[in-house]
């Protein structure tokens, strides 16, 4: 069987715990569950130190995937483990800045379109990475063993945690900026449509009856309508009070199956993030016991805003919270993998969403 590379999270502190603990287990937020249990013996994990943006190793996986919450971090319990081998361990000072693979590495193509698109691989753990990426870094962190440059480290960055640990403290608060956007130019309203077209066109080619928005249904996409261009469902067969159904039906997308909704996204382009999040929580609101992945899809740029505000306590005192059901997916990764599962995307399940899709919690490495 193939190995898997995977991208292993750690700060300046979690790096130095692990190392202390014997650094022979790596652990992962309880969030990352699904994404864990697909870790076999034999892969590799590729040590990335956030705040100083740089490759410091690489561990080989030697057990299956177990929970466990002995103290290792100060940070967090990271409960979801395996046991590892290092295979080389570097100090930052002699790591391998991220920036030194912009040649090399597949996440820095189209730069001139998606400038920062490249960060959205770099901001959860574990997550999978191609071979030819994993390949690449494994060879140049073991050059770095053979032939090491110091390079200062700023301690700042190095003390650095993930931004936006305390997201759930503070007053339930629109945020400065969120409440009265701009309205939106004629280029900006057409990425929203291309993405709901992009989703529909998805959930269609995978087999699902889909439907968009009731008050989008005339938006134009290539000289047709939305609503026209793949069989777009005319009414909802819900079984829902009248309130709950019209919630419903202002969701950007959904993909049904038979009267069942297998996922719903929200595109928040231009518009306040709070828009599609209100819609979101107020679907739990009525229908608690609703089992739908929800998710919000937004350019690269608008993660932050979006983590901090699913976040909010607002949608935190939910039942249950909106952080635990709500994730969000970049612009970006939806267009590249489109582009990579374009010739069997009639084959591909709904879990293909896992591996697409971020977790909104504050991801600690």
């Amino acid at each position: 069987m193939a190995r898997t590379y995977w991208l292993d999270l750690f700060t300046g502190s979690t790096w130095q715990e692990f190392i202390d603990a014997g650094a022979n287990v790596s652990g992962f937020s309880a969030t990352r569950a699904k994404a864990v249990e697909k870790i076999r013996p034999g892969d590799y994990l590729l040590c990335y130190l956030t705040g100083v943006s740089r490759f410091v190793g690489v561990l080989e996986v030697t057990s299956k995937p177990f929970v466990d919450s002995a103290p290792i971090w100060g940070e967090g319990a990271f409960p979801r483990r395996v046991n590892v081998r290092p295979l080389v361990m570097l100090r930052p000072e002699t790591g391998i800045p991220i920036l030194d693979f912009r040649g090399t590495l597949s996440i820095f193509r189209d730069l001139e379109t998606s400038p920062n698109a490249w960060t959205g691989h770099l901001r959860a753990a574990p997550t999978r990475w191609s071979p030819e990426d994993g390949e690449a870094v494994v060879a140049a962190v073991f050059a770095a063993k053979e032939n090491p440059v110091e390079r200062p480290v700023d301690a700042a960055k190095l003390a650095r945690r993930p931004r936006g640990l305390k997201t759930r403290l503070g007053t339930v608060t629109v945020p400065a900026g969120e409440e009265a956007d701009s309205p939106p130019a004629a280029a900006e309203v057409t990425e929203h449509t291309e993405i709901q077209h992009l989703l529909l066109r998805l959930g269609s080619e995978m087999g699902f009856s889909v439907w968009v928005a009731r008050n989008d249904r005339g938006r134009l996409y290539n000289g047709g309508k939305l609503a026209d261009l793949f069989k777009v469902k005319e009414t909802l067969p819900l079984q829902f009070d009248e309130g709950t159904t019209r919630t419903i039906e202002l969701i950007d997308v959904l993909w049904l199956k038979g009267n069942a909704i297998i996922a719903a996204f929200e595109v928040e382009s231009t518009t306040s993030i709070y828009s599609g999040l209100l819609r979101m929580s107020d679907l739990l609101a009525m229908q608690p016991n609703l089992n739908i992945p929800l998710f919000i899809v937004a350019p690269d740029e608008r993660r932050p805003k979006v983590i901090d505000a699913v976040n909010r306590p607002t949608f935190s005192r939910l039942t249950p919270p909106l952080v635990q059901v709500c994730r969000y997916i970049a612009f970006s990764a939806l267009r590249t993998r489109l582009k990579e599962v374009g010739a069997f995307v009639r084959y591909l399940k709904p879990e293909f969403l896992d591996e697409l899709a971020e977790e909104c919690t504050v991801e600690e490495p």
